[in-house]
């Protein structure tokens, strides 16, 4: 695949030459995949048990780097900063070709846009947690109630 320099092609899906439209469904998956694994990623480490002494060593919500590593959202940039460059999945185009400078932001801009993927995955991970905890708390009421009527 090669990069696009032109803004008016008629095939063309995150500033790469798309072939076929199956590339173009790829690279929408691939964006999401991502996405996704910065997401989990994010939430383990921000919200989990397992990572509760790192979070409290940092100095929770108190601190500057404790807070850091305490907010979901704030996790995912880094994470994405990470996980961009080791997966190639750079998905904004860059329209000039300064290679020092628009690597770089090209870098930084797929990062942020990944982190803003994950975040959107989070709420409605959030949301359908939410609804199975629900869900849960209605059957143990259930459970508890000694007259069913």
């Amino acid at each position: 695949m090669e990069r696009l320099h032109r803004r008016s092609s008629a095939c063309r899906v995150v500033g790469i030459a798309i072939a076929h439209p199956s590339e173009a469904m790829e690279r929408f998956a691939e964006f999401w995949i991502v996405s996704a694994v910065v997401m989990g990623l994010s939430h383990t480490l921000a919200r989990e048990r397992i990572f509760a002494p790192l979070r409290h060593m940092l100095g929770d919500k108190e601190t500057w780097c404790g807070y850091l590593v305490s907010c979901p959202y704030c996790v995912s940039h880094w994470i994405a900063f990470a996980l961009v460059p080791l997966t190639g999945a750079y998905f904004v185009p860059i329209a000039f070709e300064w290679t020092p400078v628009s690597d770089l932001l090209g870098w930084f801009l797929s990062s942020v846009l990944v982190a803003v993927g994950a975040a959107f995955l989070r709420v409605a991970f959030y949301f359908v947690d939410e609804s199975q905890g629900l869900v849960r708390r209605q059957a143990k009421a259930r459970e508890d109630d000694p007259d069913p009527e």
